[in-house]
Formats: structure tokens, C-alpha cells, sequence
């Protein structure tokens, strides 16, 4: 009988082992009868499920049963004590009677018992609650009867539950393991030929049986013994209650079969697994040696621009793509066999390292053929960049020799001729980049022969051999005129260069002929004191004329290189055609205004040499006259002088210049006035001189005659 079938019986708690013991070491049962009428039947069925936990050594102790009829009817108590008559009879040493302390009439109640002690079989007797202790000891007893026993029904019948629920599982269990271990271990050929869908999962999980024995077995040992009130009393949860023992036996019982269990299918699951990891690898060589390996095969070009080796670098990522599934299966795989490698039995050994080494293989060859056809991708797509790249700058240079722009300074030439260089440099740094990506391609696909697996690649190589060595040499030839354009280039912006400079240093000539020119006007007015200072101011306006002389043969000269500088250009300047006529201009008038400085400074040392004599002869032979011839002289050239001062200097275009300002004119002019002044005194004193003479002479001669 089991808890589970009587539960709402049980929990009324209509009699129950408290787990006390009497004198004799038996168990005490206990039935409170309460002042409701109680169920015969029910109380007969609790009876049985009671007795049945006791083992038979127990059972041979005998009970002693404690009736409680302190809340019930003296027939009741009677139909109990019967019934125990029927219920156990052998096992009943004492029976235990609590009455009410008035209501039944004593000597009838042990008359009754008494005359029925040999038909009953064990002997009753009547007692009060608190005397009770004479036959039972006091920590045997429950609180109800004035003991120091511990004991809670609903307790007791839940530990009931679980320790049935467990020895009903545990049994169950181990007859299903027993079955599993033992077809496994005499039938191993036949088991590994089962499907693999092959149930041997037990219906409950032993986990968790096993859990709940240990969690019960444990609460029994702690619950073993109570400390009450300083004092010790047994647990209701004894071992001879709950069979403690049983517990334990199944447990060990449980956990053997269990740990064979563990092992049938530890052996099931490692051939089951290693059907499963031959199963897969095959299926990745399978594919890496069928369609991964054709896929490979038909891809060999590396394009012949960016763009298509973009699109065949998009191609081949799908490749990769679809390979990455299979390598990802490949690393669960290496990653299972290692494992299995490291707890494997021996027989296996072989095996697993023939898989993992078939894998190994195959994945690794893959993996190299993607790494190199993905590395001479990237290699051709960074030729044809390099490519492209040099092609744009060979344009841009091609462009800027085309343009036919007139520079508007040496500067803009210099800058311009620096750009050249600098972009002549640049495609010789690009296309040098060029040949040795190109060189390491080729390189490259000189080694993809080994990648063929059994295609013949020998056509696809040649075309792509062919087309960088094209790519190369076009943009060496390109190259090439560009230099040939550049050199032209070059020698006809250093032509330019010079033309410029030599249209501004004409222009300079002209600049410094006209400031010459200027300066002969304006600081050339002095015609000097004396003769002494005549020829010194005579000395220096030839030399200041041969600097003009000079400067005007420098002008000439640029111009004339000019004009073979823009014959070699075959272009027209912006100044030379007005410079010559300037420079000529100016020489002219330079030429007129010289003349006329020179001239002046001609007659200004007559003047002043015809002067000097006169003073001279004056001053030194004081009786000889001067002649009438040299005083006419003197003064004619003196005037004369005075009236070229007053002329201006007359250009070929018709314009007219003075010298210097109106008041240097106006004090060169004074000093020769006062100069005529004194050459007249001269004259004047001597003519009187001579009519003083005449009229001495005939005085004198008159008294000779």
C-alpha cells in the first residue's frame, strides 16, 4: 500500500507512530479518538498502511498502542481495542487506555477487558494522561501526553510521499538501467548495428532521482536526533520508520548502474559521434574537391582595368564566401577530432589522425589557392591603379605642352618650366612604381601554373603575360614623347626667358639714355671760369658722352638679338616694336643736345683763351699793345656765346630744350658779361694809352725840327 492511495486519510491523522518507544524498546502506536464519530474503515486502512513500515525485526518487538478516549465514547474505545484484535494480534504487547477522569464506570471497563484478556491476545489496561509514565518513559511520549517527544503528522506524511516516490522510481529506474547495461554488454556488435535513432534514455531522469534520494537521505541523517529542552529524543523519521537503510541501498544501487549507464552511453555517443565527424568531413571534401576545386579552375584572368579586376575581386569573394562555410565546418571539425584524439581509445587513434589529416590536407590547399589567387588580384588591381594613375598624369603633362599660352613674364616661365619638371618627375616615379608591380606580377603568375589542378593555363597566362607587357610598354613610349615635347618645351620657354630679358634690359638702355639726356640738360650748364676749367668740363662731357655711346650700342644690340629671338619663336613681342624708335629717339636728341654742349664749351675756351692772352700781355709787357685784331676777337666770341645761351637746343621732331634753369643760364651769362666788361677796359685803356703817346710824340718832335 502506498501513502499516495489513502493520502486524505493519512492526513487526519486518525492513528500514527510518533516513533517513541516502551520499556522493551517496541514502537508505540498512537490513535487519538476524537468526540467525533470516527470511520472504522478508515481508521482499520491507516491501521494497515502503519504497520506495514515497521521491518519484521521491529514487528518481533512488539507495539505498544496508546488509545486515546479522553474525547470519546467508552463503545468506540472498545470497537478500537477489537479491532486491534483483528488488525494485529500478535504484534500488540500492551494496549493503553486514557480515560476520562470521571465518566466510565471503572470496574465495568476492567471487568470487560479483563474477561476478554485471553480471547484478545495482549493485555489492556486503563489509565489517566498523567500516569501514563509508569509504563512508557517520558521522552517517549508526545506532548499530548505530557511528554517531551516532537512530532508533526503532515511532516511526517510529506517525508512519507517523497521516500515512497523515491524507492518507486529508484526501483523502476534501476530495472531500466539493468536492462540497458545489460543488452549493451552481450550484445555490442548488435548495438552498434541499431539505428541511430535507437531509444535508451530511461523514462525518468536519474539525475534527478538520485538528487532527491541524496536530499532525502540527507534530511534523515540530520533529523536522526532532536536536542528537546536540554534532553534527547528520537526523530519520527527513524530508520526503522523510513527505512534509512533502503534508502542508502538503492542509492549505491542506483549509482552503479548509473555510472554503467553513463559509460553505454559515453561509448554510444563517441561512436555516434565519430560517425558523425566521418560523415561530415567527407562531405567537406566531397565538396572542396568537386565543386569548390571547379569553381577555382574557371577563374585565371586578372582583367585588363580596374574595373574589371574589381569585378573578378567581387567573384571571388563570393568563392571565398561559399569556402568560408566549409572551413568553418572544418575548424568544429579539426576542434572534435582533436578532442577526440586526446581522450580516445587507441583503436581510434588511427583513425581519427587518418581523418584529421585527409581534412588537414584538403582545406589547407584550398585555403593557399584563395590566398594566392586573392593576393594576385590585388596585385593586378594595384598595376592597373598604378596604371591608370600614370596615364592621367601623362595626359595632364600632354595637355599642358599642347596649350599654346604666351607667358606674360620670366617669372611665370620659371614656374612654369618647375611645374614641367616637376611633372615629368612624377611620371618617372609612377612608372618606375609601374614596372616593378608589374615585374612582381608577372612573377606571380609565373608560379600559377602549380594551382592548375590538371587545367592547362599556359593560354590564360600568356594573354595576361602579353597584356602587362603591353601596359608597360605603351606607357614607356608615352613616356618617352612626353620627354621629347618636355626638351622642345624647355628650350623654348629658356629662348622666352632671354627674349624677355632682352626686351627689358632695351628697355632699360632706353631708361638710362633718357636720364643721360636728362642730365645733360640739367646739370651740364657750367661753361667754366677760365681755360683750365674749360678743358677739365671738355674732358668730362666726352667721357660722359662715350657712356651714352656705349649705352646706346648695349640697346642696340638686345634689340637685334630680339628681333633673332622672336624669329626662332616665330612670335611677336610687346615692346620691340616701339623700343627702337624710342632708343633712336633718344640718341638723337642726346646726339643734338651733346653737339651743342660741345660746341659751347669750343667757344667758351676761345673766349676765355683770347681773354687770358690779353690779360696776360696786359700785365706782363704793359708797352706792348694788343691788336686791335685780338680785342675784336675777344669780345666777338664773348657775344657770340652770349647769344648761344640764349638759343635753345632745337630736337629733330622740332621740340626745344634749354639747359639747366633760367638762373644758372642768367649766371653763367653774368660772368661772361663782366668778363667782356673787363676786355673792353682793356681796350679803352689802351687806346687811351695810345692817344696820350700821339699826342707826347709831336710835342717831342717839334723842337728837333
Amino acid at each position: 500500500m502506498e501513502a499516495t492511495a489513502i493520502l486524505p486519510v493519512l492526513k487526519k491523522k486518525l492513528a500514527f507512530l510518533s516513533g517513541g518507544k516502551d520499556r522493551r524498546s517496541g514502537l508505540i502506536l498512537t490513535i487519538p479518538l476524537c468526540s467525533e464519530q470516527t470511520n472504522m474503515d478508515e481508521l482499520s486502512a491507516t491501521l494497515d498502511y502503519l504497520l506495514s513500515i515497521p521491518s519484521e525485526k521491529c514487528k518481533a518487538r512488539g507495539f505498544t498502542v496508546i488509545v486515546d478516549g479522553r474525547k470519546s465514547q467508552w463503545n468506540v474505545v472498545k470497537t478500537v481495542v477489537l479491532m486491534l484484535q483483528n488488525v494485529i494480534p500478535a504484534e500488540v504487547s500492551l494496549v493503553c487506555v486514557l480515560k476520562p477522569d470521571e465518566f466510565w464506570d471503572k470496574k465495568v471497563t476492567h471487568f470487560c477487558f479483563w474477561k476478554e484478556k485471553d480471547r484478545l491476545g495482549f493485555e489492556v489496561i486503563l489509565v489517566s494522561a498523567n500516569k501514563l509514565t509508569r509504563y512508557i518513559e517520558p521522552c517517549q511520549l508526545t506532548e499530548e501526553f505530557g511528554g517531551s517527544l516532537v512530532y508533526d503528522h503532515m511532516d511526517w506524511v510529506n517525508k512519507r510521499l517523497v521516500f515512497e516516490k523515491f524507492t518507486k522510481e529508484s526501483t523502476s529506474l534501476l530495472d531500466e538501467l539493468a536492462l540497458i547495461n545489460t543488452g549493451s554488454e552481450k550484445g555490442s556488435q548488435q548495438e552498434q548495428e541499431r539505428p541511430t535513432d535507437f531509444n535508451i534514455l530511461p523514462s525518468v531522469d536519474p539525475e534527478t532521482v538520485l538528487q532527491t534520494g541524496h536530499e532525502l537521505l540527507s534530511e534523515l541523517q540530520q533529523r536522526r536526533f532532536n536536542g528537546s529542552e536540554g534532553g534527547v529524543s528520537w526523530s519520527p523519521m527513524d530508520d526503522e520508520l523510513l527505512a534509512q537503510p533502503q534508502v542508502v541501498k538503492l542509492l549505491d544501487s542506483l549509482r552503479e548502474q548509473y555510472t554503467r549507464y553513463q559509460e553505454v552511453c559515453r561509448q554510444r555517443s563517441k561512436r555516434t559521434q565519430l560517425e558523425e565527424i566521418q560523415q561530415k568531413v567527407m562531405q567537406v571534401v566531397n565538396w572542396l574537391e568537386g565543386p569548390g576545386s571547379e569553381q577555382l579552375k574557371t577563374q585565371w584572368g586578372i582583367g585588363d582595368s580596374i574595373r574589371a579586376s574589381q569585378a573578378l575581386q567581387q567573384k571571388h569573394e563570393e568563392i571565398e564566401s561559399q569556402h568560408s562555410e566549409w572551413f568553418a565546418v572544418y575548424v568544429e571539425l579539426n576542434q572534435q577530432l582533436a578532442a577526440l584524439l586526446n581522450a580516445g581509445d587507441e583503436e581510434d587513434l588511427t583513425e581519427l589522425k587518418s581523418l584529421q589529416q585527409q581534412l588537414s590536407d584538403v582545406c589547407y590547399r584550398h585555403a593557399s589557392q584563395l590566398e594566392f589567387r586573392q593576393n594576385l588580384l590585388q596585385t593586378a588591381l594595384e598595376f592597373h591603379g598604378i596604371a591608370q594613375d600614370l596615364s592621367q598624369q601623362l595626359d595632364g603633362l600632354l595637355g599642358m605642352l599642347c596649350a599654346d599660352t604666351a607667358p606674360t613674364d620670366g617669372a611665370t616661365i620659371q614656374q612654369t618650366l618647375k611645374l614641367l619638371e616637376e611633372k615629368l618627375k612624377s611620371v618617372d616615379i609612377t612608372l618606375q612604381s609601374l614596372r616593378e608591380k608589374g615585374q612582381a606580377l608577372l612573377e606571380q603568375i609565373s608560379t600559377q601554373a602549380s594551382w592548375a589542378y590538371g587545367k592547362d593555363v599556359s593560354a590564360e597566362n600568356k594573354e595576361n603575360v602579353d597584356h602587362i607587357q603591353g601596359v608597360m610598354d605603351d606607357m614607356q613610349l608615352r613616356k618617352q614623347r612626353c620627354e621629347d615635347m618636355v626638351d622642345v618645351r624647355r628650350l623654348k620657354m629658356l629662348q622666352m626667358v632671354q627674349l624677355l630679358k632682352c626686351e627689358e634690359d632695351a628697355t632699360q638702355a632706353v631708361e638710362w639714355l633718357s636720364e643721360l639726356l636728362d642730365a645733360l640738360l640739367k646739370t651740364h650748364v657750367r661753361l667754366g671760369d677760365d681755360v683750365s676749367e674749360v678743358k677739365i668740363l671738355l674732358e668730362k662731357h666726352k667721357k660722359f658722352v662715350d657712356v651714352a655711346q656705349s649705352t646706346y650700342d648695349y640697346g642696340r644690340q638686345l634689340l637685334q638679338a630680339t628681333v633673332v629671338l622672336c624669329q626662332s619663336l616665330r612670335c611677336t613681342t610687346r615692346s620691340s616694336g616701339d623700343t627702337l624708335p624710342r632708343l633712336n629717339r633718344v640718341w638723337k636728341q642726346f646726339t643734338v643736345t651733346s653737339e651743342e654742349r660741345l660746341h659751347r664749351l669750343e667757344m667758351a675756351h676761345s673766349f676765355h683763351a683770347a681773354a687770358e692772352k690779353i690779360f696776360k700781355e696786359s700785365t706782363e709787357q704793359p708797352e706792348t699793345l694788343v691788336s686791335i685784331e685780338v680785342f675784336d676777337e675777344a669780345e666777338g666770341t664773348g657775344r657770340s656765346l652770349l647769344d648761344r645761351l640764349t638759343i635753345p637746343v632745337i630736337y629733330p621732331d622740332g621740340t626745344e630744350q634749354y639747359f639747366g634753369s633760367p638762373s644758372d643760364m642768367a649766371s653763367t651769362a653774368e660772368h661772361i658779361r663782366e668778363k667782356i666788361k673787363s676786355i673792353s677796359l682793356k681796350r679803352q685803356q689802351q687806346h687811351e694809352k695810345i692817344q696820350q703817346q700821339q699826342k707826347e710824340q709831336p710835342a717831342t718832335s717839334s723842337p728837333d725840327s
